[in-house]
Formats: C-alpha cells, structure tokens, sequence
C-alpha cells in the first residue's frame, strides 16, 4: 500500500530543494500554496493557499518527523480540515530524499504508513505523478505543466 516515486532531475539538489521550501516555487507547484514552518523535528508544519476556505485554506498539515537541508525531509501529512471532517485521523507520512546521480538528482518520494480505508488513497497515488512531474518540469525549465485546471 506504500506508493514510492523516482524521479531523475536535471539540475543539483539544492536547486531541487528549493521547490519544496522557497514560497515562489512552492507557490507554482503546490496549487498556489506556501510551507509554513520552522522546519524542526516536531514542529508542525502546513500548505496553505487559495482553496475551498478562502485564501488561507490548509491543503495539508502534520508534523516534521526530520529535516536535513538539500538532503531530505519526513513529516506526517493530514488532509485539511475543509476537505475530510474526520481529517485529524487520517494520518501518513512522506519521506522526500535527494541523491546525487552524476550531474542530476534522483528524488525519491515514499508516502507510507496509510490507514485502512483511507478515502484520498487512489487520488493521492495519481497526483503524487502529476506534483512530482511538474517539479521536474518547473526545476528544469522554470516552467509548470499545463494540466488543464
């Protein structure tokens, strides 16, 4: 039930892992959302941008389980409050590491430890995909896809 991507990007890591932190490219790729948090194990952490409770939606939320600058990173996620009422109990967790492959950087994103029956499992394994196609595209070229939304 574990859903485990790899993508090989062009360009070094740091690069890459400004995507994940800078709010101008989170912004691009995370559907108009910025990370908030101060990135200490434990602290907690949220995606916050424009959705179904206004500008200041939570996407996601959890907790950051470790962080290791250019590196990786682990944290648990939760689906946002306006998007599962029993959202407190639908916890993951997402392990991004970078690696050095030649002149590229392998990312690897595992997204584990899902409940039974939890409801966004089948649209979280397609847009894992799409999220992690956009940031190869956007490091890359400085570019997003065009999905049609």
């Amino acid at each position: 039930m574990d859903l485990k991507y790899e993508f090989y990007i062009n360009a070094n890591p740091e690069a890459v892992w400004k995507v994940f932190i800078e709010p101008e490219a989170t912004k691009a790729i995370f559907f108009g959302s910025v990370l908030n948090s101060t990135f200490e194990i434990g602290a907690p952490y949220s995606y916050v941008g424009p959705g179904n409770d206004g500008d200041e939606t939570v996407h996601v939320y959890g907790t950051v389980l470790a962080f290791e600058t250019n590196k990786s990173m682990s944290y648990t996620e939760h689906p946002g409050p306006s998007y599962r009422e029993n959202h407190a109990d639908l916890e993951t967790r997402v392990t991004l590491t970078l690696d050095v492959v030649g002149n590229c950087t392998k990312l690897t994103l595992v997204n584990d430890q899902w409940p039974a029956n939890h409801p966004s499992y089948e649209s979280t394994q397609s847009s894992w995909p799409m999220i992690l196609s956009n940031i190869k595209s956007y490091v890359e070229t400085g570019k997003t896809l065009d999905f049609g939304w």
